[in-house]
């Protein structure tokens, strides 16, 4: 059996903010940031999506989430640069 689960990272407009996560459903997810009005994401206006990777286990997500949680700003900004070197907010991509 697959399942889909996904590290994801948002930033706000500014991309001065970074929000890192694991879910199940990235496009659900943010909207439930947004609708929340509570909660660093939203306080921060993170909401335009830069990076993810996608896994199918849960166990290997969340690893992968702690780990990246760990690493300094220049490292993560170098891990977004990497796949989405204009940082552009790649929630099209996957309402596609």
């Amino acid at each position: 059996m697959n399942y889909n689960y996904f590290i994801y990272i948002l930033s706000n407009k500014n991309r001065s903010t970074l929000y890192i996560g694991v879910t199940n459903n990235i496009l659900k997810r943010i909207e439930e940031h947004k609708l929340t009005k509570s909660g660093f994401a939203y306080r921060y206006n993170c909401f335009d999506l830069v990076y993810y990777e996608h896994f199918t286990q849960i166990e290997h997500a969340i690893s992968r989430e702690k780990q990246i949680k760990k690493w300094s700003r220049i490292k993560k900004n170098n891990l977004i640069k990497s796949k989405n070197p204009d940082l552009l907010n790649l929630i099209n991509d996957l309402k596609h």
